[in-house]
């Protein structure tokens, strides 16, 4: 790849198709001018993306990404974490950011490693480390995300003799199924991080969605600057919740080893991601720079604001006294337990979502898991305030037959 795009070399061994024979001649899209009410059909504003550019966007492009988009991306991580690309870190595009922390994974742990998890984590992330074989440890989370002292003490009394894990992985920003925010604590985790030599995994797709009241807490990529050294930060970022998730675009932000061990797994299996994708994405980003990008992500934070807020009161007028819950500060989850004279609801039986229209909702689903990280995980992101009222008015229906016929002292139940 690099010698084909050599200027003066006339290279033989290229596979690429001919630009010629692409039947794409430009491509044009419109997106809101004001970045307030994409509904607007008066607030537009024409792109086009035609010439070298899309001959570019047609073609095959280097493994990390296209150069622009890479650069653009480098400077926001500039621009929002206060980093200097000359400490060792570069980024790298993905077909989102799973994809990349699928690939990271496998570039770093082996069949029988260990790797801690928050509890609860996210399925997606807990499915890659089981089919690479990982045996995976729990750390306890509270409101505030990870306990230090948990982790700690994991540490403190493994097993001398025995390999500590080579990684945490987290989502530190409206986490999934949690919906909760890491605080400051996350320096007291890149300590231990660096004193027992793991990786940290910062999995952080809703960090451009915090709509808290306080100031949003620093990433650990940010934080990292602190310690005495960085390169223990592995940061993946997703453009699935702000721009689009069709796009599938995510970047992943890291030591340039590491990186070059990702791409060299993209080489070998889907080669790169979409340049055609990538070029839509350059276009706006660049056509925006880092303050409008920012403005674009406040306005829909603001939106998911409101959706959590109108599911809040919506949780009070169902459950009011017998539900608890963490109200978000980001990201699209709602994470509660029930409670019935004060004890967590526990039942035996699955809670069933085919009454009243609930089983239509996209992307809901009930089941249950045991222990006492049990909770109703609700995501609110599509749901209309009349939507919202229909499903917490059929689980609470759902529960009031359940618990009619089983006792409240055998198994959990969770929505998930």
């Amino acid at each position: 790849m690099v010698l084909t795009k050599t200027p003066g070399v006339i290279s033989l061994l290229a596979g690429s198709p001919n630009a010629a024979v692409f039947p794409f001649k430009s491509l044009t899209f419109t997106t809101p001018q004001s970045l307030i009410d994409p509904s607007d059909p008066n607030l537009e504003s024409l792109f086009r993306i035609d010439g070298a550019d899309l001959t570019e966007a047609l073609q095959y492009t280097e493994t990390p990404g296209l150069k622009q988009l890479l650069a653009w991306i480098s400077g926001l991580q500039t621009f929002c974490h206060g980093r200097n690309v000359n400490e060792g870190w570069r980024v790298s595009v993905g077909i989102g950011s799973r994809d990349l922390l699928y690939k990271a994974a496998v570039a770093v742990l082996n069949t029988g490693d260990s790797v801690f998890v928050e509890a609860p984590a996210y399925s997606g992330a807990t499915a890659i480390f089981e089919s690479l074989g990982c045996t995976q440890i729990e750390v306890l989370t509270d409101d505030q995300g990870i306990i230090p002292e948990s982790l700690s003490s994991i540490l403190d009394g493994w097993p001398e003799g025995k390999p500590k894990p080579e990684a945490i992985y987290t989502m530190p920003s409206g986490g999934n199924p949690s919906g909760t925010t890491q605080n400051e604590r996350k320096l007291q985790i890149l300590q231990l991080a660096r004193k027992h030599d793991f990786l940290i995994f910062e999995d952080d797709p809703f960090y451009y969605l915090y709509y808290g009241a306080t100031r949003q807490p620093r990433s650990y990529f940010s934080l990292e600057r602190e310690l005495p050294e960085v390169g223990r930060v592995l940061r993946f970022d997703s453009l699935s919740k702000i721009l689009s998730a069709g796009l599938r675009i995510g970047f992943v932000t890291g030591p340039t080893a590491l990186l070059a061990a990702i791409d060299g797994y993209t080489a070998t299996s889907n080669l790169q991601t979409s340049s055609f994708t990538q070029a839509i994405t350059y276009k706006l980003l660049n056509h925006w720079g880092y303050e409008g990008f920012l403005s674009h992500t406040e306005k829909v934070s603001l939106s998911y604001k409101e959706r959590s807020d109108n599911f809040e009161q919506a949780m009070t007028k169902h459950f009011g006294g017998s539900a608890e819950w963490i109200r978000p500060v980001s990201g699209v989850y709602f994470w509660f337990k029930l409670l019935a004279n004060k004890i967590e609801l526990r039942t035996v039986t699955k809670l069933k979502a085919y009454q009243d229209g609930l089983s239509e909702l996209p992307g809901i689903d009930l089941s249950f898991l045991n222990g006492e990280a049990s909770r109703i995980r609700v995501g609110f992101g599509l749901l209309s305030n009349e939507e919202v009222d229909k499903v917490l008015n059929s689980i609470k229906e759902t529960l009031i037959s359940d618990l009619a016929s089983v006792s409240h002292s055998v198994q959990a139940v969770n929505f998930c």
